[in-house]
């Protein structure tokens, strides 16, 4: 039946458009983000567009190519074209049609459509038979092969034998019900249909805790990588803390300390790190130390390149994946489906919020003048360098100390890219810094101070997008950011996020207005706007020292 004051206009070229100011806007918003994906969220009209990853992420989800065609009819406005239904059936109905299987100790490729089967042989230059054995070296290989191709395999082989280590969540600690949600759906009852794949939550919603949920439920010797020392710290805490383990358990594989223990840390960094410019790298055997049974990617958003090939090479292992946002800024987001495994549950921000399990976050972009010497320079720079330029904008000083002002009593970070800019800011308010530079224990210090009351305010650069635990962090301030980062945004606004005593958030991001920096905003904001978050628009006036709504001030 068809309502045509629904809010969804779907068109043939597989994009959706959504009326904001629709009254069923949020739930069709919610509906659409489980099986599309944002491409434009101006103010009234946002645009989807349904993608064969987008389908089939929905699929490896439970949601069918019929059931995303039922959720579009909900909310459409008309008929739907007959070539969206065509190709959404034919891409979501891909999933699965390739089965990679395990008989006899051997591997195979199999394919009820013959068609689909001479098509991978043909490009596999294989000769001509019913299956296709498989090597177990090339397992991630083939899937990324036939990713491409445009039939993403069903991994049905299973894993390999690994060594048995018991770990249990202590008896005082509960798990909150989409931790255990998301710990049965990549579980899934022990059955070859899980063991790999991907769990998306917010920050501060306690992704630490699903992967020692999981990590109790396999009870196997795990190896953990994360985003840097602080993040491995933090989820050697996490694991003393809620866990039965002992330290003696743990090991901690860093440029500090290169220790192999059942449960084992360690960073991206040191996984990547080389023997001279162009050498191997030194510490991938890392993943070849221990009979892993699990290998946990910590902000898999971050997981670097070079790390891809080895996972290739381990499917055998089980392999979790956690993330705020799965969002890859450089289009690897195929390559993590393939070789991590599919998203097995997402949760929308908001519905955690209304939840009371993370904070209620106002965001407020404010945008600020460029006047005198720094408008010149912008004019009559190259185009590569006008971003930086506007980043650095020295006006952004002065909105910060009147965030300040209206945020004495609170716990602030105030966050940027370009460390110059931020020892700037440093220097006038007389505030610590942390960048990539700072000494571990430096940092370990001033967290501590930070979490202790002593500091409320701290500068923090590219260290903060992911993986600090600060819980009273109730205000972020974001002077500079990674030209249009979506999951840098994300990452950064989930800094504040932790619950709280009164479960309030505020986050700023400042820009220089009548510059490139708002275009790149735009794009930063896109993934939080499709979780339903909501930016006030400001500007601020240098002169009157007020700021108001810009539609105010345009009037």
């Amino acid at each position: 039946m068809i309502d045509t004051s629904n809010p969804v206009i779907v068109q043939s070229d597989m994009s959706v458009l959504l009326e904001v100011m629709n009254p069923k806007f949020e739930e069709a918003r919610d509906a659409l983000s489980s099986f599309a994906e944002l491409q434009k969220s101006p103010e009234f009209m946002f645009t989807y567009k349904i993608t064969p990853l987008s389908l089939w992420n929905a699929a490896s989800s439970g949601i069918s190519a019929e059931g995303a065609i039922d959720l579009l009819r909900s909310y459409a406005k008309h008929e739907l074209p007959e070539l969206v239904i065509k190709t959404i059936l034919d891409n979501g109905r891909r999933y699965g049609k390739v089965r990679l299987i395990k008989e006899q100790g051997s591997l195979y490729l199999e394919c009820e459509d013959e068609s689909v089967l001479i098509e991978i042989k043909t490009a596999l230059k294989l000769p001509y038979s019913e299956r296709i054995i498989v090597s177990p070296l090339f397992r991630g290989q083939i899937k990324q092969i036939l990713l491409k191709m445009g039939y993403p395999v069903m991994d049905l082989a299973g894993y390999g034998e690994s060594e048995p280590f018991r770990i249990s969540l202590n008896d005082s600690f509960d798990l909150r019900w989409y931790q255990s949600s998301a710990m049965e759906a990549f579980y899934a009852g022990g059955s070859v249909t899980g063991g790999s794949g991907v769990i998306v939550l917010p920050c501060g919603a306690g992704k630490t805790v699903v992967g020692l949920a999981i990590m109790e439920k396999l009870s196997t010797e795990t190896l953990i990588l994360t985003t840097g020392l602080t993040a491995l710290r933090q989820w050697r805490d996490e694991i003393l803390d809620k866990t039965a383990a002992n330290s003696d358990d743990i090991g901690e594989y860093s440029g500090e300390n290169k220790e192999i223990k059942p449960i084992t840390i360690t960073t991206y960094q040191i996984l990547t790190k080389r023997a001279g410019k162009g050498g191997d790298y030194v510490h991938f055997d890392v993943f070849n130390k221990r009979n892993w049974g699990l290998v946990i990617y910590d902000e898999v958003h971050m997981l670097p390149a070079p790390v891809f090939r080895v996972t290739s090479e381990i499917q055998s292992k089980r392999r979790l994946g956690l993330t705020a946002t799965l969002v890859r800024e450089d289009g690897l987001e195929g390559d993590v489906f393939s070789l991590i495994g599919s998203k097995k549950y997402d949760l929308p921000w908001k519905t955690l919020e209304k939840a009371g399990y993370i904070a209620t976050a106002y965001c407020t972009e404010i945008r600020v003048n460029m006047e005198g010497a720094g408008r010149h320079e912008y004019a009559v720079a190259p185009k590569r360098n006008k971003f930086r330029i506007a980043s650095e904008n020295r006006n952004k000083l002065e909105v910060v100390e009147w965030i300040l002002e209206e945020h004495a009593n609170d716990n602030i970070l105030i966050i940027g890219l370009y460390i110059e800019q931020l020892k700037i800011i440093s220097d006038r308010l007389n505030v610590p810094i942390i960048s990539g530079s700072t000494k571990s224990a430096e940092r370990d210090r001033l967290y501590k101070a930070f979490r202790a009351g002593d500091i409320k305010i701290l500068i923090v650069s590219k260290v903060a997008n992911f993986a600090i635990d600060l819980p009273d962090a109730n205000t972020a301030i974001e002077v500079s950011g990674t030209f249009g980062s979506r999951q840098e945004e994300a990452q950064r606004l989930g800094r504040i996020l932790r619950p709280k005593l009164n479960n309030s958030a505020w986050f700023y991001t400042i820009v220089t207005d009548d510059s490139v920096e708002i275009e790149f905003s735009s794009k930063r904001q896109m993934f939080l706007t499709e979780q339903g978050y909501k930016y006030k628009i400001l500007q601020y006036d240098n002169t009157c020292k007020l700021v108001r709504a810009a539609s105010e001030a345009s009037a």
